[in-house]
């Protein structure tokens, strides 16, 4: 057991402390001990806050247990495999001093704490070469970032890694958050016909990284259950996962809803109910902040009620900033390509100024310049992103796309859409938690 890991031990008293009591005791008989300026500084930051872990034991040892300040709780990892981590975002940009570590036995050999402004790029803090388990705390530390990570790379047992506490101390950002800020989860093309037993199962993985999130609400992008939508099938799959949260959840259907034996969107409308139609349609639109959100059913962008329904709640908007969503994006360089379907509703969107339209279809995510809907770049343009990256089998990147700026096949992950009363940017998080792209930040039209 180490007291301090990367600095000498920190004094309770200082040299210049003795000096002045010696000197009060000399005029006045008074004794005066200052305060300890590390102590004076080392404020806890990450109790309660996120957490995230590449595994978990199981459910009881989930990777927020070391953040809990209950000593007698704990994170675990899956047992026997190298590397492993556990992750605090600690908000805003934190300034770091200091990291105390209780290990349980299952402790790591080997480690590294690290800092990151994006959980993406990662500094170095402190490293650990010969661990023994025990309490480590890493003092006279000096990092600047939002998440911070115990990234474990050899095990001194044969167990996994295991913490009781991690805690971390310094200062965090005093920058209040963007007015009306709040995050959403998105995705699209969910739950293949598995579950959580199958090691090679996505859409359970998937739904525990957009939980791990926490937004404000998950926003589907059709075909959310294969082959055919049933019923039964969003029992046992869907429901076993994305159903966790299926409260918060704003769906649209894909054409795989359309298969149901007994009737297009038959399942569908049976498994979400009034959260799939709160407008008793299969499109409806809400308000949260300075946002407008429009939940369109692209397997009847024929039906002229649906359009003329589109231009009338376009037109009765008063928010600032819009969003649409549905199944067939426009504009893809994936297998199926761009979807002609969608361009007369896309016109309606440009019209009303319209900022961000999500997609799926496509199993892959890329992200779109903003363009009209003759695909010309322009500033006043709609942004896409494809984001059919829930579950179901990817596919390969075929015809790039004019204005695509980014694309990434075969990575299952989720849309962390962070919006404002005047903003809007994202990430595509992949489900081991690692940012795969972010987007620059958009001013709303």
């Amino acid at each position: 057991m180490r007291l301090s890991a990367s600095a000498p031990p920190r004094r309770t008293t200082t040299p210049l402390s003795l000096v002045l009591a010696a000197v009060l005791l000399l005029v006045g008989g008074l004794l005066l001990a200052l305060p300890d300026r590390a102590d004076a500084a080392d404020t806890l930051i990450s109790q309660g806050r996120p957490a995230t872990s590449s595994s978990v034991e199981d459910s009881s040892f989930g990777p927020e247990k070391a953040f809990d300040g209950v000593s007698t709780t704990r994170w675990a990892s899956t047992e026997g495999v190298d590397p492993q981590w556990i992750r605090v975002d600690l908000g805003p940009s934190a300034t770091v001093s200091r990291v105390k570590l209780v290990w349980e036995v299952a402790h790591a050999k080997a480690y590294r704490v690290e800092i990151s402004a994006d959980g993406t790029t990662w500094t170095r803090l402190a490293t650990e070469t010969a661990g023994n388990g025990g309490t480590d705390d890493w003092t006279g530390l000096a990092g600047t970032g939002r998440y911070l990570r115990v990234y474990g790379t050899a095990r001194g047992t044969s167990y996994g890694y295991s913490l009781w506490t991690v805690e971390v101390y310094g200062t965090t950002g005093t920058t209040p958050p963007p007015t009306g800020a709040f995050t959403v989860v998105a995705a699209g093309d969910i739950a293949a016909r598995c579950t959580a037993s199958s090691g090679s199962c996505a859409h359970p993985k998937t739904a525990a990284l957009a939980r791990r999130i926490d937004p404000a609400f998950y926003l589907t992008m059709g075909d959310n259950q294969y082959d055919d939508a049933l019923l039964s099938d969003f029992r046992n799959y869907y429901d076993k996962s994305w159903g966790a949260f299926k409260a918060l959840t704003r769906p649209v259907p894909g054409n795989h809803e359309t298969y149901d034996p007994a009737g297009p969107l038959a399942g569908y409308k049976a498994y979400f109910g009034a959260i799939a139609y709160p407008q008793g349609k299969p499109y409806y639109s809400y308000d949260h902040g300075n946002w407008h959100f429009v939940a369109l059913d692209s397997t009847s962008f024929d039906d002229p009620a649906q359009i003329q329904w589109l231009e009338d709640d376009l037109a009765r908007n008063t928010k600032g900033c819009v969003a649409a969503y549905f199944h067939h994006p426009l504009y893809s360089s994936g297998g199926h390509g761009n979807d002609p379907v969608s361009q007369p509703v896309w016109r309606i969107l440009y019209a009303a100024g319209a900022d961000l339209v999500l997609g799926g279809h496509d199993h892959h995510y890329e992200r779109f310049a903003p363009q009209d809907p003759d695909g010309r770049a322009t500033a006043a343009g709609i942004v896409e992103i494809v984001g059919g990256t829930g579950g179901a089998e990817p596919y390969a990147i075929e015809t790039v796309q004019p204005n695509s700026q980014k694309r990434i096949s075969g990575t299952y992950g989720v849309l962390k859409l962070d919006l404002t009363d005047t903003t809007y940017t994202w990430q595509y998080v992949g489900t081991d938690d690692q940012v795969k792209d972010s987007a620059p930040t958009y001013t709303c039209h």
